[in-house]
Formats: structure tokens, C-alpha cells, sequence
């Protein structure tokens, strides 16, 4: 249920983004962070096998943990290119409204994270090692 709702936030909260983003096709800052985010996404795609991925904060049966490709930097590569792409939209139309849609993104993405990592902690006794010595969403920072 907590699951699905986090889910359901964020794919509304994107939509809001793109909706008041007016600006995206006029700035080139702002495209030029879409298309690198756009780009790390499909970089973690092709990371990970058929089937091991899931927009849900759960594990999948038979799910294997990732450290190859952007998985080597930050824990969550998807979450990272998420956001990125919507601050391309921040950058172009940087409004209050769309400056609270990304903090609330922010918010949803930080707690579907932290979520995941719980259940891999339980999961796979060498995640604990592999969150130590990579960051969640910024590589090098944080």
C-alpha cells in the first residue's frame, strides 16, 4: 500500500512539473540536464537484467543487487536521472510552484530509497558494504 502511494505521488508530482514546465523547450540549460538525466536513466537501465527493475519500493522475487555501470557511483541511478530531468524543468521555469513540485519530489524519491535500502539490507548481507562506500543520489556527495 505505502508502496503504490509513493509511486502515485511521484508520477503526480512529475506530472504537475511538466505541466507548469512551460519553459523546457526554450531554455537550453534546462534541456541540456533533461537529456543528461534522460541519459543516466537509460545507462542503469541497461545495467540491469529484464525483470530485476521495479518502480516499486520492493524487492522483486529472485532480484539481484546492481554495482556495475552508474550503480557504482549512487545507489539509485533511476532516482538520480528522475531528478535531474525535473531540474532541467526547475531551471527552465523557475517558479515557486515548480520550486515546491521539485522539494516535494525531492521528499517522495528520498523516501522510496530509503524504503528499498531497508529491504536490502535484509536481503543481501553485502548491501550494508555497498551502501558504505557509495553515495544515494549524487556521485561523490550525497
Amino acid at each position: 500500500m505505502l508502496s503504490r502511494l509513493l509511486v502515485t505521488v511521484q508520477f503526480s508530482v512529475i506530472a504537475l512539473m511538466v505541466w507548469f514546465g512551460w519553459g523546457i523547450v526554450t531554455s537550453p540549460p534546462g534541456l541540456g540536464l533533461f537529456f543528461i538525466g534522460a541519459l543516466v536513466g537509460v545507462w542503469a537501465l541497461a545495467h540491469n537484467r529484464l525483470g530485476n527493475f521495479n518502480i516499486r519500493p520492493d524487492l522483486r522475487y529472485g532480484c539481484e543487487m546492481v554495482s556495475s555501470g552508474p550503480y557504482r557511483f549512487v545507489r539509485h541511478p533511476m532516482y538520480t536521472s528522475v531528478l535531474m530531468m525535473m531540474l532541467g524543468v526547475l531551471v527552465s521555469t523557475p517558479t515557486l510552484t515548480e520550486l515546491l513540485l521539485f522539494a516535494g519530489l525531492f521528499a517522495v524519491l528520498t523516501a522510496k530509497a530509503l524504503r528499498e535500502e531497508r529491504l536490502w539490507c535484509v536481503h543481501d548481507s553485502r548491501y550494508e558494504r555497498y551502501r558504505r562506500r557509495t553515495k544515494m543520489f549524487v556521485p561523490f556527495v550525497w
